[in-house]
């Protein structure tokens, strides 16, 4: 398949392309040429015991082009070798759970598959710089995903004293071809520093750059996979009901990845925006106007973001106001609601929510509506704001070990010219 930007859709681009580049030459980002035709009916009489082998058929589409079925199954294999399990919270709520990668979030699922795919790209074993903004998980996510990868150096931007410690310490404790920046300024600061990279030629010229934040196709795809899943699974329990599905969300790769799905023939009901009150998206639904806004720092951190990329993606998927309004909804939560019902949910069930699901809960919730909504984050990433008489009841999963090193990271300001500096001495 080929591939177009969100912008000018006559020319095309190749897979290769479109991965090591990350935005479009003319700032769009990119997207699939036409979208696969899917079918539940056909997944539903097939037998899919675990999740590498649905993904298999689902990326084939997009990959076959450029590779044999034995590359791309090596592909799904190695990235997704973990569950994604959908589970009942109460009648009518479910959460499917993302969270149990290497590094307990949902990002670790477009991450694995795009540093498995880039490996087998680089055909010509190219020196790579990839350069990932980050509010919380991405960064992890990312550096466990690319480390130790020939060839490939990653460079994490995070806004300093604005994650928590745990997601802090997934990616500055790496090391090898892992560097940290712990910058002066908000999540939105390092989207734009990273942006204003790629769309510096002379930069270019002398470093080859590309994103692996989920503007880069390569990590946004695969994401529409799990979609799928959820899906697949929901109707096995619920035979005579298509679910809605509520998801948290920041910069919106998520949630239009779930609308990539349904417009490839996935017949959820619509999709529910979980916002906390950086609320572009959700003001955008309700007056038709697209606003950004300097973020605000919340509790959930990693939606932190008051100018989304991917809202580039929703319009091009949606195409009018009228169309995306028939499609998503949204709420948004303040801090305080949320860790209310972080403490009301485990009081009725027993079910630990850390804050990003708790806002896709809620909103799930609150439109009355019948679905699953998205578990982001393993709560031990968020010990340190979950309700306190909760904490002692989170467990470190088994395959997970503590951080026994200090992380390392160097500070920098949120002037380009800063970071452009440090990013040509290498």
């Amino acid at each position: 398949m080929k591939f177009v930007s969100s912008r000018y859709k006559s020319r095309l681009f190749s897979l290769k392309d479109t991965v090591y580049a990350g935005l479009a030459p003319d700032g769009g980002l990119f997207m699939p040429e036409k979208y696969p035709p899917l079918s539940l009916r056909n997944y539903k009489n097939q037998e899919h015991e675990i999740f590498s082998h649905m993904a298999f058929n689902l990326a084939k589409p997009y990959l076959e082009e450029d590779m044999d079925d034995h590359t791309i199954r090596k592909i799904v294999t190695e990235a997704f070798d973990f569950e994604i399990p959908l589970k009942k919270i109460k009648e009518d709520i479910y959460t499917l759970e993302l969270f149990h990668g290497p590094t307990l979030a949902f990002k670790d699922i477009g991450a694995r598959f795009m540093a498995k795919l880039m490996a087998e790209l680089n055909w010509d074993n190219e020196d790579i710089t990839i350069l990932v903004a980050t509010s919380g998980d991405t960064g992890g996510a990312v550096a466990s995903g690319f480390h130790r990868i020939e060839n490939i150096k990653v460079v994490v931007l995070y806004p300093a004293g604005k994650v928590s410690k745990f997601q802090e310490k997934q990616f500055t404790t790496l090391g090898d071809n892992i560097d940290c920046l712990a910058v002066d300024g908000s999540f939105d600061d390092c989207q734009r520093l990273v942006k204003e990279a790629f769309i510096d030629n002379e930069l270019r010229k002398k470093r080859k750059l590309t994103s692996a934040n989920s503007i880069n196709i390569g990590r946004w795809l695969p994401q529409s996979f799990y979609y799928s899943w959820g899906l697949l699974k929901w109707v096995k329990e619920n035979p005579s009901i298509l679910p809605v599905v509520s998801v948290p969300s920041g910069n919106y790769g998520n949630l239009t990845a779930g609308m990539l799905a349904y417009e490839s023939g996935m017949p959820f009901t619509g999709f529910i925006a979980a916002s906390n009150i950086n609320n572009t998206i959700p003001l955008y639904l309700r007056s038709g106007i697209f606003e950004p806004k300097e973020s605000v720092q919340t509790i959930t951190n990693a939606m932190d973001v008051g100018n989304p990329s991917n809202f580039e993606r929703m319009k091009y998927i949606g195409g009018t106001w009228k169309n995306i309004n028939e499609l998503v909804s949204a709420y948004e939560f303040r801090d305080q609601e949320i860790l209310k019902c972080i403490e009301r949910v485990y009081d009725e069930t027993g079910y630990i929510l850390e804050p990003h699901s708790a806002t896709g809960y809620m909103a799930l919730e609150k439109s009355k509506r019948k679905g699953f909504f998205i578990a982001t984050a393993h709560p031990v990433k968020f010990l340190d704001v979950i309700p306190e008489k909760i904490r002692e009841q989170v467990e470190l999963p088994s395959h997970f070990s503590k951080f026994e090193t200090e992380g390392s990271s160097l500070g920098m300001s949120g002037n380009y010219f800063d970071f452009r500096e440090y990013l040509i001495k290498g």
